[in-house]
């Protein structure tokens, strides 16, 4: 986001703060299928591989791989699978807390859209096992409005990490 982005309006920028609060509650006490009605039709969901170059590099983030690089359809099929006996990555479930915060918000691309960014920290334990998973990102997001209300329709999640800790990436950032 550039640093001379136009400022929203104060209530503008606590209704976008509500809609990534209000999805984080859903993805932690996964409501997944509340949680997709958050996203639009064309819905882009994508995380790219961080890797590790040297100083001066143009880039450290990797847009030819992909962790995920999902569309409405693949997360539908994705959340389909997770009430099947058949998704043991998430069996039991993980408990997880999004915790957003430097939310920054932008006029996007379209008249109806803006540009967000956020940073997550997103804490993870399973079962009974003492250890937890730490994954810290900053999200790159466009919220469009639909029918009166702000939608989900592209997410770009850049890990702080070039190598993961976590055993499986069965849960939604």
């Amino acid at each position: 986001m550039p640093d001379d982005a136009a400022p929203v309006s104060g209530e503008l920028y606590l209704a976008v703060c509500h809609f990534l609060y209000h999805e984080a509650e859903l993805l932690d006490s996964h409501r997944l299928d509340e949680w997709l009605a958050l996203l639009t039709d064309d819905v882009v969901y994508q995380m790219p591989v961080r890797v590790t170059r040297e100083r001066g590099a143009p880039s450290d983030v990797s847009y030819d791989m992909y962790y995920f690089d999902e569309t409405l359809a693949t997360l539908r099929t994705r959340i389909a699978r997770l009430k099947t006996d058949f998704a043991w990555a998430e069996d039991p479930p993980s408990r997880t807390r999004h915790c957003v915060s430097n939310v920054r918000v932008a006029p996007g691309a379209g008249p109806d859209e803006l540009a967000v960014h956020s940073y997550l920290l997103l804490y993870r334990n399973r079962g009974d096992d003492p250890g937890h998973d730490l994954l810290s990102a900053e999200r790159h997001d466009v919220l469009r409005r639909v029918d009166g209300a702000w939608r989900l329709a592209r997410r770009c999640i850049i890990l702080d990490q070039a190598n993961l800790g976590t055993r499986n990436l069965a849960i939604f950032l």
